[in-house]
Parts: C-alpha cells; structure tokens; sequence
C-alpha cells in the first residue's frame, strides 16, 4: 500500500483468522515469483486501449516490443502461473496460453498502427506456441487440457482459453476440456480452480472454497457455446452469493459463506464480463 517492493512474508500466529482460518500473513512471497501470464494479460489490455482509441507512441511500442522480445526468449520456461502455487514451478497450460497472447496482440497493434517489428519470426513463435499448446498439454487418456504439461488433472483456468481468443468456443478439444472441468470441478453453479483430491498440488495445507472468478468463466463460457439459457440461470445463481451490498468474495464455500480477499476486484470483473456475453447473445 504504500510503494514498498521488499514483501517478506510472516505469520501472525498469534491471530485466528477469520472462522479460525489461519494462518494470518503479511507480506507477499508470491511478489519473488515467476509469472508468465502477466505479459499477455498486459499486452492484451494494450490490445483493447489501441482499439478504443488510444495512443500508442513510439517510446510506448518500444516498451511493447521489449515486453514481447522477453515472451519469444522465455515462453518455454517454468513458473508458478496464475494461481501464484508454492509447491514448485511447472509449464502452466494458462502460462502458454498467455504467452501466445502477448504475441498475438502485439501483432494486431503492429498491423492497425503500421508499426515496425520482426513480424515473421513474431509469428514463427506464436504459431510455435500455438502447437506446443495443442498437442503437448492435451492428456488423451483424461480427453482434456490439463493444467501443466505432464499432469492428469484439470484447472478451471482452461476458460479461459476461448475468452483470449486461443480456440473457438466449438473446437471440440476444448469442449471435452469443458466437460471436464463440469465434472470435476463443479459443485451446482460453483467451480473450484482445481481439485487436489483430483491430483493438484499448490503446496498449501487444507480446503478452499470454490472461485467467484471462475464460476463466472463458467457463465461466459456457456453463453459462448450456445446454452444462454443456463447461463443465465447460472449468472443468478452467483448473483445469491453475495452479500447485502452486492459484493462478493474471492471463494465461496459449500454452505454459501464468502471466503478469501473480500471485496474481491476480479470476482466482480469476471460478473461484468459474463453479464456483457449474455446480453450480447441475447440482442
């Protein structure tokens, strides 16, 4: 909160928690982290400001440029993905995912400006990336996208793969992934990132409650594919969870109470988001 970049982590255990939930932390080690998904979440943001209209100069396509040279060096490296684990760094399907995002966006940015880049060997990776993808983080025998290349589970961070853009919402490998994560990821209209009972491992002891931003991806990804009616039945059901002003948590647990960071900036993002599909498949 107030700028510092040194983030040591400590337990406070002489605090409870809330509903005996320790531990209680300050600090943040996932700030020391490696994570590969942030350079196609930025470059994507990037991506939507050109096409409102803003104004990429040269020094800021220098930076964009930077940013990619960075991604085509470093997209097979390991790391600790979205969901930031502690038990160690793996070849995150999300990860890979936004790698070729990166790409991709900032090659759209480069085509609607005119701007200047290595446009081929830009594509060679992407293309690259997008192979790798496809054929070495599908897992024949679960018939799905697993997390991390090599594993036997799914993460519901595979929504995401048609909300960037990666595969259409039909393909049909993706929808068997969708499947999947239906089957064992879901409680009603909750959807847990990952299961450990199902094989997954973030290093952290005990339960968690089921993510609001994936329950949310859930509803996007429904009306992508055609079910708007459940999602929208889906969407008013998430709606219940949250409190008297209509927020929401970052978890909630299987009795309905709000778990986790509260108020949570991307549980509400993820509802924007899902609410948008819906009336736009609805016009």
């Amino acid at each position: 909160m107030d700028g510092q970049t040194e983030l040591p982590e400590s337990n406070l255990d002489h605090l409870e928690g809330y509903r005996g939930s320790q531990p209680v932390r300050i600090g943040n080690a996932a700030s020391a982290q490696k994570q590969m998904d942030i350079y196609g979440e930025l470059i994507d943001t990037i991506y939507l400001y050109n096409k409102a209209g803003g104004s990429v100069t040269h020094d800021f396509w220098t930076s964009i440029t930077a940013l990619v040279d960075y991604v085509i060096a470093h997209w097979k490296d390991k790391d600790h993905g979205i969901w930031e684990v502690r038990s160690g760094k793996e070849r995150f399907l999300h990860s890979a995912v936004c790698c070729w995002v990166a790409i991709d966006r900032a090659m759209k940015i480069a085509e609607d400006r005119s701007l200047p880049c290595p446009m081929g060997e830009w594509r060679k990776v992407r293309d690259e990336i997008y192979q790798d993808i496809y054929y070495n983080f599908w897992n024949e025998d679960l018939q799905a996208y697993v997390q991390y290349r090599g594993s036997d589970t799914v993460d519901a961070a595979a929504l995401l793969m048609p909300l960037l853009r990666f595969v259409s919402s039909k393909e049909p490998r993706w929808l068997k992934t969708f499947k999947a994560i239906e089957e064992k990821l879901s409680a009603d209209v909750l959807i847990f990132r990952y299961k450990q009972e199902h094989g997954a491992t973030d290093g952290l002891d005990g339960d968690e409650g089921a993510f609001a931003i994936c329950s949310f991806w859930y509803v996007e990804c429904l009306a992508r594919i055609g079910y708007v009616d459940k999602a929208t039945v889906v969407f008013e059901k998430m709606l219940g969870y949250a409190n008297h002003l209509g927020l929401m948590s970052e978890e909630i647990g299987l009795h309905g109470e709000q778990l986790g960071n509260f108020p949570q900036a991307f549980s509400h993002l993820s509802l924007i988001s899902a609410a948008f599909q819906i009336d736009k498949k609805n016009r």
